[in-house]
């Protein structure tokens, strides 16, 4: 075994087989750990969001902090019981990708899919810089080493994730729970506390900068809005949850609603009772809790608790980023390595990607919450619109019983995160917030690029207009002195050229292709006869999903069948155009020349090149 191989065990664990991927699924407890830990983290920064806002106006602005917490629990309640319509029309998982492109056509799906990749990075990008946050308040001395503090969380989660869903479930049940009854218990002994002595009406001096106007207030609102991100994650992960898959995530999706306008709203009537203002290096929940708890045990738990939820945050992006990264790239719109599952039946390329992405942001925004927040939030409800306008045009397309109520339902969502959407931009765009409206079109172009690419591949090695061919094998009892392997991955023009190849060179013939799980065997076999009968196709499982080890092992037996032989393995390949287009392709002829050259044996390895 490898260094490489040791490591890569120890860090994520044996490979499992595909057959295990129905063991792979969460519980409704587990799934409100894994799929909703952003959304109910988004009470640590969501109030102090809005505080942030309206302070800049004196400390009597801050009374408006109750009715935009109001408004935004309402926006909550539409949002919940859109996304509950969503889910039983899209029982198999219904993200608002696929709800745009299937409802109202490509490019609005397009847009649905930018928005939500960049939300997902940013809420990475968030949860962990505000984690970092709640640590390096109780602990300032470690304020320095915010970057490097985040960035090590990151490393952390990936990890976590590349061990496989179920475990990164169980993983992070604790934390997300110990959250929750941190934050019911604060709430609780702070509305006792009001109940038994009532705080004094007294703020600290604050200097004002701006007057209280309605885009002022609708300011305030939009970053408050920060709490409705990670909402539409469990729609997206359906297929993530125990039989019966959509309802189960519909009862997850009401409990995640209960809980989260629960506990925004009551920090944010704490927040208020005990006149919180915001301060530097101090986060709002940190300052509540010195103002109920004081600097005891119980303030640094809850702290704690703080920083681990908001790093399990941004688990919902590690959870639905690689589920949304497959669906593009299954479709082409993405390079195809990231709809290939890894050793531990999770996106593995996708959390790497998402990993390594945020990773690049924090060191851009060096940490700072307050910097990304106007970056946040434009994705989430440029998807929350897309996905419930095309729920409407379905209901409406369909005509299903109870399709009023539903379109009622969903029509009220679309209008209301539009609405929402229009005032995020307006009151963030010179925040910000411009980055992310100018991003969305230049990754839906990238989309477009990547999908031309493959549609020009696929051109260019189609097979139909190719005649039959034909080979003429040696008699049954002639000593065969040089076999020959065609490794087949798919049938194209690369993989004719390849078998004409063999014919020239090879008395036996025999072509390998392995089933990773996704492969029509009818058609191909069917195609197969249709254009190379004379040559026989044996197909091999791969249980694992590996290329390379399959094929190791069948060349092997074949060669122990031909002793003395000298065999060739052909390997068909494609060359692209230009280097950068190769980045799209699986570079799987590399490993698996070196994996067939690692032993010594008596084999050529040859590539047949068919340059596009």
């Amino acid at each position: 075994m490898s260094f490489y191989s040791g490591l890569k065990r120890v860090l994520i664990g044996e490979s499992l087989p595909t057959s295990a991927h129905a063991e792979e699924r969460l519980s409704n407890a587990a799934a409100l750990a894994v799929l909703s830990s952003d959304a109910l983290s988004s009470v640590a920064y969501a109030t102090e969001e809005i505080l942030l806002v309206l302070v800049a106006a004196g400390t009597g602005a801050l009374s408006w902090s109750l009715p935009i917490a109001i408004a935004i629990i309402a926006l909550l309640v539409i949002v919940i019981l859109s996304y509950r319509q969503t889910i039983r029309a899209y029982p198999q998982g219904g993200g608002s990708y696929i709800v745009a492109r299937e409802n109202l056509g490509l490019y609005p799906g397009l847009v649905a899919g930018a928005s939500l990749m960049i939300d997902y990075i940013l809420t990475v990008t968030v949860s962990i810089s505000a984690g970092t946050a709640a640590l390096t308040s109780a602990v300032p001395q470690l304020t320095p080493y915010t970057v490097e503090l985040c960035v090590l969380f990151i490393f952390l989660l990936m990890v976590a994730n590349l061990r496989g869903v179920k475990e990164s479930g169980q993983l992070f049940m604790i934390p997300t729970y110990t959250f929750i009854a941190c934050i019911f218990v604060l709430i609780g002994i702070g509305y006792y506390r009001q109940a038994v002595a009532p705080v004094p009406h007294i703020y600290p001096e604050v200097r004002i900068t701006e007057n209280v106007s309605l885009f002022f207030i609708l300011r305030a609102f939009s970053a408050g809005c920060t709490a409705l991100t990670g909402v539409e994650a469990i729609s997206d992960g359906v297929l993530a949850f125990k039989r019966p898959e959509w309802k189960n995530a519909r009862l997850t999706l009401l409990w995640m609603g209960a809980i989260l306008g629960t506990m925004f709203m009551g920090i944010t009537e704490l927040a208020y009772t005990y006149h919180i203002v915001p301060e530097e290096g101090q986060t709002v929940v940190s300052l509540l809790g010195r103002e109920i708890l004081g600097e005891g045990p119980f303030y640094y738990f809850i702290q704690v608790a703080t920083l681990l939820v908001l790093l399990l945050a941004a688990n919902t992006s590690f959870a639905d980023f690689p589920r949304l990264c497959y669906f593009l790239a299954r479709d082409g719109f993405l390079p195809r390595q990231l709809a290939i599952l890894g050793d531990r039946l999770v996106y593995s390329n996708g959390i790497i990607f998402l990993s390594v992405a945020s990773a690049i942001l924090v060191v851009i925004f060096k940490g700072q919450v307050n910097a990304i927040i106007p970056l946040y939030a434009v994705g989430v409800f440029t998807s929350f619109t897309l996905s419930q306008a095309g729920m409407v045009r379905r209901w409406l397309n369909e005509k299903t019983s109870g399709w009023q109520a539903s379109a009622l339902m969903n029509g009220l969502g679309a209008i209301a995160t539009l609405v929402v959407l229009g005032v995020i931009v307006s009151t963030k765009f010179l925040l910000g917030a411009w980055l992310v409206v100018v991003a969305i079109p230049l990754v839906v172009c990238l989309f477009l690029s990547i999908n031309s690419h493959y549609k020009y591949v696929a051109e260019r090695l189609s097979i139909q207009e190719i005649a039959p061919r034909s080979y003429v094998p040696r008699p049954k009892g002639d000593i065969v002195t040089h076999p020959a392997i065609v490794v087949v991955g798919q049938l194209h023009r690369g993989t004719v050229e390849a078998l004409d190849y063999a014919r020239s060179i090879a008395d036996e013939i025999v072509a390998l292709h392995v089933d990773l799980g996704s492969t029509n065997r009818e058609k191909l076999q069917q195609r197969w006869q249709e254009l190379e009968a004379d040559i026989p196709l044996v197909i091999v499982d791969s249980p694992y999903r590996s290329v390379s080890r399959p094929i190791v092992q069948f060349v092997e037996e074949f060669e122990a069948r031909h002793p003395g032989a000298l065999s060739t393995v052909i390997i068909p390949a494609f060359v692209t155009r230009n280097w950068w287009e190769g980045l799209l392709h699986n570079q799987t002829t590399l490993f698996l020349k070196v994996a067939l050259r690692a032993k010594k044996s008596n084999r050529v390895v040859t590539t047949v090149r068919y340059y596009l």
